[in-house]
């Protein structure tokens, strides 16, 4: 009643042929290869070398206060 059956394995890729078309299968054998994959990542806790994980205790730059730059005002003339 398994997958071990030759015959069992090519019924169900005519199956998968018939609802889904030639043309979208290779589409969704890479899609679930991803989820597969992350899963696994998050599970073992691993990153792959094209994750780039930030270290979420960093703390954030600070903003510039208004006083870091001198503001400059124009002479005052006497008033005769």
């Amino acid at each position: 009643m398994g997958l071990d059956n030759p015959l069992h394995l090519a019924f169900l890729l005519i199956i998968l042929l018939l609802v889904f078309g030639a043309k979208r299968l290779p589409e969704l054998g890479r899609s679930l290869g991803s989820g597969m994959r992350g899963f696994k990542e998050s599970i073992s806790g691993e990153a792959g070398p094209a994750q780039q994980i930030e270290p979420r205790d960093a703390a954030p730059a600070a903003a510039p206060t208004a006083l870091s730059a001198p503001v400059e005002h124009p002479p005052v003339r006497p008033v005769a």
